[in-house]
This record gives structure tokens, sequence and C-alpha cells, in this order.
């Protein structure tokens, strides 16, 4: 017994400081996620009798309280709640449950209830179809808060491990239930089935990357249509799609690297973890907070057999963010994501009915819509060289009312961050193009009504737009002159998922050369990339120099009388 515990101290630290058999170089395990050792040998053996050792301290299916019957979800949330009695509040403080965001590094405050977007514009006034992704149930106006009631969160969403809880599309996070209505989908497109909540209930435990992927691979209205590394191919992907969380890898869970404390996740799309401060200083195994690289892979990674190369790698950690190397495209392993929504052309009808045209076909074989009726044409994109910028984390957006001007087009969001500053970075970032709506006299984005039958001003369901704008102008109670045009827009999505394996990363090339990947980025010089204006100027002033003397040369080589030309 001794020896086994020496042996699995000796196997888990030699992970740690990479250290494999005969001295081979392996990667250090996720300080989030790394395995432990046994110090009395109960994995493998028994504890008690023989009755084997789980590593959970609770067994749900043994709660009767979990047993129902239930007839809504926020009756599960009751009974979880006679034992967590703090989860709810943990939840409600988190902006999973408020989409509601303070920007400390820009003092805006963003979150899904109050910002604009490149997608399907805004939640205002479509909340019932919106707020499906929702950690909770039932917010159905998100001009105020969701009701401060605890029973509303929704804990399966988050814990289920059943396999068939789902939230339907239509139902402001609720899950269908018997009856279903013929037709109704979840959220993920899939055709929509009563949800067993008994079932449910008895099967919750940590989450699990089909709990976090439910809504977050499908955002924007389907697979991969948002982010562009979040896609269904992450519930399973194979080792050269995303060497983190395939089972031929680390295997790694969303919560790996998106550590919760309280119910509140590391890593936000307003401010990402361009770095980790703490890093140096944490032992491994150490609580962290952050979702940065190097909250595992430390500030200098970049070791192997050529030391000279692992040098100069590391020497680029104080000015790339690790992504933009070790995620060479993003939308890889079959299934696309949309990188233009032209809203100008929705509307158009045929013999007086929607229609749709699927112009795409991406590499799984699924085809794609180029345009529909109700939400105008797009463009769609695989295997995808990002944006490159300089990025200290935060992003500032252009916020409803906020003047824009249309001849320039319009970011929805800015990525800040100081070329060659501390605490920037070069980040890699999905360029997402558009059209939106617009006030022409007022010169400010305009929020659009689309989903509400029944209601005569939805744009899906009626194909008019000043009803839709007015309609969504008025809930929101903002002024619109009645005036309108479609102006381009532009919104960047930060790349961090779907990292290659490490003989996958970008080579030198890729950027050391004439128009490589860094050469839009400014206060960058990058040798074998080619020489910026100042440079070539100062080759010129040099080579006309050296004509100069070689041609005074000349002139006096040629010009010299021959000697004794003064004699008498």
């Amino acid at each position: 017994m001794k020896m086994t515990v020496m042996r699995a101290v000796a196997v888990l630290w030699a992970g740690v400081l990479g250290i494999g058999p005969a001295g081979a170089e392996v990667a250090a395990p996720p300080m989030g996620a790394m395995s432990r050792p046994d110090p009395a040998g109960l994995a493998a053996g028994a504890a008690h009798g023989d009755d084997p050792v789980t590593p959970v301290t609770a067994d749900h299916t043994k709660f009767a309280v979990l047993k129902g019957p239930f007839a809504s979800g926020s009756e599960v949330t009751a009974a979880c709640l006679s034992c967590h009695t703090e989860a709810s509040n943990q939840v409600m403080h988190s902006v999973h449950w408020t989409w509601s965001y303070d920007n400390t590094a820009t003092g805006q405050k963003l979150g899904k209830a109050h910002e604009l977007n490149s997608f399907c514009g805004n939640v205002a006034s479509n909340e019932t179809r919106c707020t499906s992704c929702h950690a909770g149930y039932g917010w159905t106006d998100v001009r105020a808060p969701m009701p401060d009631d605890p029973t509303k969160v929704d804990c399966l969403v988050c814990h289920d491990t059943s396999g068939q809880y789902a939230k339907q599309d239509n139902l402001a996070g609720n899950p269908p239930l018997d009856p279903v209505k013929p037709g109704s989908k979840t959220i993920t497109g899939a055709d929509a089935t009563a949800v067993d909540l008994v079932k449910a209930a008895l099967s919750v435990g940590t989450p699990q990357r089909e709990n976090c992927g439910g809504c977050h691979f499908y955002g924007g209205g389907g697979d991969n249509v948002k982010h562009g590394d979040l896609s269904s191919v992450l519930f399973d992907p194979p080792r050269d799609v995303d060497v983190h969380m395939s089972k031929d890898g680390a295997n790694m869970t969303c919560e790996a690297c998106h550590v919760s404390q309280s119910h509140v996740l590391a890593g936000s799309r307003y401010e990402t973890d361009v770095t980790d401060p703490h890093a140096a200083a944490r032992k491994p195994g150490e609580a962290r907070d952050t979702a940065a690289c190097s909250s595992c892979h430390g500030e200098k990674p970049h070791k192997g057999p050529n030391p000279v190369l692992s040098i100069k790698l590391n020497d680029h950690t104080d000015r790339l963010a690790c992504q933009t190397c070790h995620i060479p495209e993003f939308a890889r392993g079959g299934v696309a994501t949309k990188t233009s929504w032209d809203w100008s052309t929705a509307g158009r009808l045929k013999d007086g009915k929607p229609y749709q045209e699927e112009g795409f076909i991406q590499s799984n074989g699924k085809a794609l819509h180029s345009y529909l009726s109700t939400k105008g044409s797009f463009e769609w994109a695989e295997n995808v060289v990002p944006h490159y910028a300089w990025s200290n984390g935060a992003m500032r957006y252009t916020l409803p009312e906020e003047q824009i001007d249309p001849a320039q087009g319009v970011e929805i969001n800015r990525i800040e961050g100081t070329p060659g500053a501390a605490d920037a970075r070069i980040a890699p970032f999905k360029r997402m193009q558009g059209k939106q709506a617009y006030d022409t006299v007022r010169n400010v984005l305009l929020f659009n009504h689309v989903y509400g039958p029944g209601d005569g001003s939805a744009l899906w369901s009626y194909f008019d737009w000043s009803k839709s704008l007015t309609a969504a102008m008025d809930y929101v109670g903002l002024d619109f002159s009645g005036k309108y045009d479609f102006v381009e827009t532009r919104m960047y999505w930060p790349i961090a998922h779907q990292v290659a394996p490490k003989e996958a990363a970008l080579d030198c090339a890729a950027c050391h050369s004439e128009n490589g990947r860094m050469a839009a980025v400014a206060g960058v010089y990058l040798p074998g990339g080619g020489l910026p204006i100042g440079a070539k100027l100062g080759m010129v002033m040099m080579a006309l120099a050296a004509f100069g003397v070689l041609g005074h040369g000349v002139l006096r080589l040629f010009g010299r009388k021959p000697k004794g030309g003064h004699h008498g």
C-alpha cells in the first residue's frame, strides 16, 4: 500500500513538472481539473465491505424530495433549495441571471438585456424567444429585472445529466412538458419532446459540456452561428479540432477553464482574461479565478528539444496571446459559422409568401440558408483565419442612442488595447459583418421587433419593417423619426476555443513573411514581413549616399593628372 501511494504521488508530480517516462516531455494537467493521488487506494478497491467508493458525497437518486411528481421546472428548483439553500441567491448575482454586466474598464453597462448586436439585434420586445436560453423560468420583460423568486432559477439546465432535459425555443426559458404542441422545437433546433422532470431531477451532477453547449453552441439562432469557435463539434471533438476537450486529448469540460465560485464563472466576452498576473506565483493545483491560458501554462510555456527555438517562442508571450498561434483557424470540424448578416434584404416574398434559399453546403454535408425572408441574406465560412488586433480584454460597445456616422459604418463593439502596452496582447477575433436598421434623422441604431405571432407588427410574421421598428422603439421608450435605412456594421467576438495540437500551431512563416498574418496589425515590426516606409526611405538614403561616395571616388581616380606632368 505504501508503494502504491508513493507511485501515485510520483506520477502526479511528474505530470505537473512535465517529466514523462525516460524524461519525455508531457503537458502539465490543467490546474482546475488535476487528478489527485489516491492515498487509500480506494478507487480500485473497497472502503467498506464490497461497496465501491464514488467521487461524490451525495447520491441524488436517494433523495425522496427529488422523486416528484413535478408540474414545472420551478417545483424541481424548490426541491433543490431544500438542501442547497443558498444556490439560487448565488445564481441571481451572476451575469447568467441578470444579463447585465458593468464593464469597469469602460464604465459601460452591458449585457444581453441592454445592448444591440449584429445577429438578431436585441432581446427587448422579443423576450419569449430570446429568453429561452436564460438560466431561469419565465422572464418575459427585460425592461425590468428578472422576478426576485428563487424558484425561478433553472437548476436543471446546468446540472441535468439525464440527456433529455431541454428548453423550448419560445417559452421564455421553460422546458417542453406534456402535451407538447406539434412542430415545437428546442433551443438547439431539435424536435421538442416532453421532458421527464423526475428523471432530470434524480440525475443532477456537475455540469458537462452538453449543459453549457446546449445554449452557448447555438447562440444567434443556430449551430456555431455566433461565436465561430463554439459549435456542436465540441460535444465530442477530435484531437485536431480541440486538444483540450477531445477524449484523445485532455478530455476537459468547460469548467476546467471557466472555473466557478458561488455560481459565478470565470471568463467573459466583455472582459476576457488576456493574462493571469498570479500565474507565476501559483503552485500546481492552487485555486484560480481567471480563464487565461497562462493560469495553467504559465507565461513561458514553450519547452522542447530545441532550446533556442523555445526561448524565442517564449519571447513572444508578452506580445501575442496564446490563442493567436494555437488557434490557426476557427469554425473547424465541419460546422460553418455565419460571417455576414444583411438585414436590409429581409421581408422579400414570392407569390406573397416567405421563402428561403440554401446557398452554402458545409463540409459535413448540411445545407445552410443563404437567404430567409424573415432574416435577410447571409454568408458562411469554415476554417476561417481570424482577425487580429491588440486587446487588453475589454470591449467598448456602441450602445442604444449613441450617435453614429453612417458614412463610416458602425463598430457594434470596439476592441480596447494599446499596441505594445503591458496589459495588451495581439489576439484573434471573429469579425462579423452586417447591415442593420438605423434612424436616418436621429442617426442612432434602431431596436427591431421580430418575434410575436399574432401581434400585427413582428417582422418574422408580417414582413413590414416600418411596423417592426416602430413597435420595438415604442416598447423600449425611445424616439423614432419613422425614417430608416440600413448601415454597415462590424462586431468582434474573441476566439478562445478549438485549440489545435501544438504540432498544428502556426509556424514562423505565417507571420514573418510578406503579407503575413500580422501585416495589418499596428505597432509591430516583423522581420521578413516587409520593411515599413521609414526603413525603406532610410535604405534609399543610404544607397544614395553610397552612390555619391562611389561616384566621388571614380571622379578622383580618373581626374588625376599623370606624374611628371609639371616637368619642363
